[in-house]
């Protein structure tokens, strides 16, 4: 099984996730290296996370469920399932270090794209249409990038900036999209053998984990300086990109 250490860098993995999922949208991305250094293999790191995404999922549903505009995400799906196969096709081809270095550089792009929104208005970066090259941009890219390391939350969370969602609106569409995105992958992982009985084991042990991040994520969802905390999540995440593609 997994040393005291690992048990406890994944508990904490455990409640990122369910801040992410309905507080702290992008805190995500924090995880995705983590869990490469709790299970330490190419497959069984996204294979142990996806079923802890799912059970968060349902917090950030029910939390926001009634001011989702999921419907207005359907355009995406199609893009979306292309990234996937693409994705699927990855996972049988690359191996562990070649994975692993395209995990690392997958989250460092993503905090550069996050970067680039914060000086670039959006409109101007992304257009305000939703243009079917949006849609196949963003749909390839997180349907990939969910794929091969669950790390699509901050592609996905441009995309609704870029959307003019307001608040409640931006994480309630978010939560749907994940939710039936993490299902479709569901059988996918499984048929790869990502996801086994110890697997599965892990997740039950750190289940409470995700209870309590998404219960603190709701209450400090007005309340966490927005700021400090982008710093402070966008420095980790950087320092775990660099960590995956630097370890020997």
């Amino acid at each position: 099984m997994l040393t005291p250490l690992q048990w406890a860098v994944g508990g904490v993995c455990a409640v990122l996730v369910g801040l992410a999922k309905t507080g702290v949208p992008g805190l995500g991305i924090l995880v995705v290296p983590l869990m490469f250094h709790v299970v330490g293999d190419r497959l069984s790191g996204p294979g142990t996370l996806l079923p802890l995404l799912c059970a968060a999922d349902l917090f950030g549903v029910f939390y926001f469920r009634r001011h989702a505009k999921a419907w207005d995400l359907l355009h995406l799906f199609p893009w979306v399932a292309v990234g996937i196969g693409l994705g699927t096709t990855v996972l049988t081809v690359m191996s562990a270090d070649s994975l692993r270095m395209l995990v690392g550089g997958i989250v460092l792009v993503m905090v550069a794209a996050h970067l680039i929104r914060k000086k670039v208005q959006d409109d101007k970066l992304l257009g305000a249409d939703r243009t079917w090259r949006k849609a196949l941009l963003f749909g390839v890219i997180t349907g990939f990038a969910t794929t091969v390391a669950n790390a699509a939350g901050p592609v996905m969370n441009l995309y609704l900036l870029s959307s003019d969602l307001a608040k409640d609106q931006f994480m309630g569409t978010g939560a749907w999209f994940f939710f039936l995105v993490n299902l479709l992958k569901l059988p996918i992982y499984a048929w790869q053998g990502m996801i086994t009985g110890d697997s599965l084991l892990i997740d039950l042990i750190l289940l409470p984990g995700i209870l309590v991040g998404a219960f603190a994520g709701k209450r400090i969802y007005d309340r966490l300086p927005q700021r400090a905390f982008e710093i402070t999540v966008l420095t980790l995440t950087v320092v775990a990109g660099l960590s995956l593609l630097l370890r020997r």
